[in-house]
């Protein structure tokens, strides 16, 4: 008799076996429904997690970032209104960072980029002076047409702040202990180094 009170409560799902020892229990007692709650419950949650779980597996796939994903995020970070407004932004700011990081970061930081953001960023000729974070923003607002320092600002921040969680946060430190101070800020962190 208890097997076929578990037959029917698992037909919905079949879940943990933990579940299957209460059935009997509950069917002994006398209230079959008592379980029917808890099973309904319990398949309720595999259900939520299953779509959950694809979504994560698609974006870090162990692989180089896609282009267009590096794009869309810029896109909403920056709340550009087209995919091409975005994608002309993050060209711009890429190309400028690449002349400001060198060395092994600068290596490693192409290697994390998608394809097509390493190519922007190594291209770059290696600038011969460090630039502070407000004379690299505003090199960026002279590639742009139209750009005032604060709409250069915007636009640098909403490039380089979608960096870390697409290459890292560990590489970023290191990119940001190579620049001058006031480039965490630019990152999307709080800039936390001591004043001299």
């Amino acid at each position: 008799m208890p097997s076929t009170t578990a037959t029917p409560r698992p037909a919905a799902t079949t879940t943990p076996k933990a579940t299957a020892t209460t059935a009997p229990k509950a069917t002994a007692i006398g209230t079959p429904t008592a379980t029917a709650a808890p099973k309904a419950t319990t398949a309720a949650t595999p259900k939520v997690t299953a779509p959950r779980t694809p979504a994560p597996t698609e974006a870090p796939a162990g692989t180089r970032p896609a282009w267009a994903a590096l794009v869309e995020e810029v896109r909403e970070a920056g709340r550009y209104p087209t995919r091409a407004e975005a994608e002309r932004v993050t060209r711009i700011v890429l190309s400028a960072l690449g002349g400001h990081v060198i060395g092994d970061e600068r290596v490693d930081l192409a290697q994390a980029l998608p394809e097509e953001a390493a190519r922007v960023v190594a291209s770059q000729i290696p600038a011969t002076r460090p630039l502070t974070a407000a004379e690299f923003v505003d090199s960026v607002a002279a590639r742009i047409e139209g750009a005032t320092p604060a709409t250069a600002r915007w636009d640098v921040s909403s490039v380089l702040s979608v960096l870390p969680s697409l290459v890292g946060d560990d590489l970023i430190t290191r990119v940001l202990d190579r620049l001058p101070s006031g480039y965490a800020l630019l990152f999307g962190r709080a800039d936390l180094t001591p004043a001299a």
